[in-house]
């Protein structure tokens, strides 16, 4: 069960560029679909964005297990794919996500902190 995510997201196209956008858009999505069906990842969205103003003009989700995703991360065939999408479109990222159980530890660890830190604060009020 996927427990991870990376969030592959891209900026406006180089002008110039589209026709080779559309084929580097084509071939990621084979690319992706080729690692669902090794099953490196459990699977893939791509999403385009309405126009809003802002620097994101889409983003793929790459949903997987957190082991498999961070040996994808550095693998050179990956690196590629990223490196042609950075010469093609601005502001080319790629950030890791946690989903699914990952997200409920990462919550919990969070209230935990939470917990912590108030309690800090309160113990440091009542020595002023």
């Amino acid at each position: 069960m996927a427990d991870a995510a990376l969030f592959i997201g891209w900026g406006e196209i180089v002008r110039g560029r589209e026709a080779e956008a559309a084929e580097s858009f084509n071939a990621t999505i084979s690319y992706l679909a080729g690692l669902q069906e090794e099953g490196v990842i459990e699977n893939f969205e791509p999403v385009f964005l309405e126009p809003h103003g802002g620097d994101l003009e889409g983003f793929f989700l790459v949903r997987g297990e957190a082991e498999k995703l961070a040996i994808l991360r550095v693998d050179e065939e990956f690196g590629k794919v990223v490196m042609r999408a950075g010469l093609i479109a601005d502001r080319v990222g790629v950030v890791g996500a946690a989903i699914g159980e990952r997200l409920e530890r990462q919550f919990g660890n969070w209230s935990e902190a939470i917990a912590v830190h108030a309690s800090f604060r309160q113990k440091l009020e009542a020595m002023l």
